[in-house]
């Protein structure tokens, strides 16, 4: 079945089961609960290869602050450079400091009996019961809070366009601002604590069972449109919301269409912005799709044509940036919207203009390009800006440097947009280490942060070049009842889709599936006919394991050093 995402299907509607977190102290006042809001500081983002470098911990109860916890942990590994940076933590600041095996009973013995409260609690926990584990600690049964979920269940964006910590800091005027140490984030989220629980006050929670169960009420106007889901089809695809006069307001997808909008009439849709659509919403249509990466590729492209006001991403493909090195006889750096087929070099697509130019500030800090955006002649000369005197430029505006030696320069920058970033890599760690080592953290920051966009940049472009140069690619990928899922993608654009049964022999299947599949033309520069989105979306399903390479009409490679593996020198 080629994939159509023209076509919608039937209207339809659903009811789902209600799930609720629980705590230990069900039916205790807030003002009687003793609460932990706990912070750690980290090697890094996962609990199986890092380790904890400090630990912070506010004591409360009855919104009084009854005690603290503070202590460095030596990680028994080196810190990262880019983790120092962030939080001021050095291997030499730690090298006294006691190991978890000594630090973790006593934090234990200062929680006991409480609630744990952290700041997006999945990441503290995670490390705490790894650490337990490792020490063969039993973990107690703490009941624990997320103040970032709470947030996210009761704030909307009007108030607070995210849920980090410093943004609800100051939304709730934290007397500590959050600084990336472990004690001063923990201080700062006992406000941001103690202002939400001022705010669910005003709905009447006043105990721990109430507020564990104030964000799964269901409003009655979600409830009256249940009748909206009684002829959803079950299966993976799209569906739509619309109003009365037609307009699309949101577009999702899902393995299962019925159970899945099912859920936006009863306790398990808790958004805020769910229920606000819901009541306006007086139908909803389907799209039903052959796989779950059809439906996945439905809802982008419904998403960017559509643009539903309350789909919150993938609304605006097009606004993306680009980093593009010109031609002629001095070629400069420029952050452009789209790709032209004009013999230029281009880097990218970028999620932000202000990533872009980290990227551009990267390859000017490791090449001497030219800066100014004045045209340059070969028959006449200019004064030479500043940036000549500081030798951060050649000046062939005074005719300093010929054609000839300028254009090394910019082939080494070509060289490291297109294939091998070592060299900038190289450049931005030797500018930061004497920084970091002078600790002028904020100073290296600005170099980190460059670097960072710029190998996530080339590492995006070279992966989605890699899959808009072919012509066409068939995968298979095997499901569980002994099927084969099929994917046809031509120029890195979902061209067809479909299921090959159990017991039907596939080669003729996928034949029929590549006849009648979207014909695809190439896009400008080598990138994907589809928007970034889609592409990326379609290398992590090709990324799969059990995903198997069927046909290609092309090449499906990556540079010898590619980006994407030198991002972890940045602790990507």
């Amino acid at each position: 079945m080629s994939t159509n995402v023209g076509a919608v299907g039937p209207r339809v509607s659903p009811v789902s089961q209600i799930t609720q977190p629980t705590f230990d102290d069900l039916g205790t006042p807030l003002s009687d609960v003793t609460f932990v809001v706990v912070d750690l500081e980290t090697t890094g983002g996962s609990p199986a290869t890092c380790a904890i470098t400090e630990i912070g911990a506010v004591k409360v109860c009855g919104g009084e602050v009854v005690g603290e916890f503070h202590t460095l942990v030596n990680p028994g590994v080196a810190i990262p450079a880019f983790i120092s940076v962030l939080t001021g933590i050095t291997d030499a600041a730690v090298a006294q400091a006691p190991r978890i095996a000594a630090v973790l009973p006593a934090f234990l013995e200062f929680a006991s009996g409480a609630t744990l409260v952290a700041h997006n609690a999945p990441f503290d926990m995670g490390f705490l019961k790894a650490a337990a584990a490792e020490q063969g600690i039993e973990w107690p049964a703490f009941g624990v809070l997320d103040t970032a979920r709470l947030a996210r269940r009761t704030l909307d964006r009007d108030e607070a366009p995210n849920c980090k910590l410093s943004t609800l800091a100051r939304l709730f005027h934290a007397t500590t601002t959050p600084s990336h140490r472990a004690l001063d984030d923990a201080r700062a989220t006992v406000d941001v604590l103690h202002g939400l629980f001022e705010r669910v006050g005003c709905f009447g929670v006043t105990t721990i069972d109430e507020l564990s169960t104030f964000s799964t009420r269901v409003h009655p106007a979600q409830q009256r449109k249940r009748h909206l889901a009684d002829a959803v089809p079950r299966g993976p695809g799209v569906y739509l919301f619309r109003d009365a006069r037609q307009r699309v307001l949101y577009v999702g997808k899902s393995v299962d269409m019925r159970s899945r909008v099912r859920q936006y009439f009863t306790a398990a849709e808790g958004r805020r912005r769910m229920a606000e659509m819901v009541a306006a919403a007086e139908e909803v249509i389907t799209q039903p799709s052959t796989t779950l990466l059809e439906a996945e590729v439905r809802e982008l492209r419904l998403i960017a044509e559509y643009k539903p006001p309350y789909n919150r991403r993938s609304r605006f493909p097009e606004k993306v940036s680009y980093l593009k090195l010109t031609t002629g006889p001095f070629p400069r750096l420029s952050i452009v919207r789209d790709v032209k087929d004009d013999g230029c070099t281009y880097l990218g697509p970028f999620g932000s203009r202000r990533q872009a130019e980290h990227a551009r500030d990267a390859l000017h800090e490791t090449y001497q390009l030219r800066q100014c955006t004045q045209p340059l002649s070969l028959r006449s000369t200019k004064a030479a800006c500043i940036l000549a005197e500081m030798q951060r430029c050649g000046a062939p505006c005074e005719g300093r440097q010929s054609v000839d030696e300028y254009a090394q320069i910019v082939g080494a920058a070509a060289d490291a947009m297109l294939s091998d970033a070592r060299p900038v890599l190289d450049a931005l760690t030797r500018r930061m280490s004497p920084l970091i080592d002078d600790e002028r953290f904020e100073e290296a920051v600005v170099h980190r942060d460059r670097l960072r966009a710029l190998l996530s940049g080339s590492a995006r472009s070279q992966r989605l070049r890699a899959l808009g140069g072919a012509a066409e690619l068939v995968a298979a990928r095997p499901t569980p009842d002994a099927g084969w899922e099929i994917a046809v993608i031509r120029h890195g654009r979902l061209a067809a889709a479909g299921l090959a049964e159990r017991g039907v022999s596939p080669q003729p299947f996928i034949a029929s599936l590549r006849s009648g599949a979207d014909l695809v033309p190439p896009a400008v520069g080598g990138f994907p006919a589809s928007s970034a989105e889609e592409a990326e979306l379609l290398l992590r399903w090709l990324d799969s394991t059990d995903v198997r390479l069927v046909h290609l009409d092309g090449v499906w490679a990556s540079p010898r050093y590619a980006s994407r593996g030198l991002e972890s020198a940045i602790g990507q």
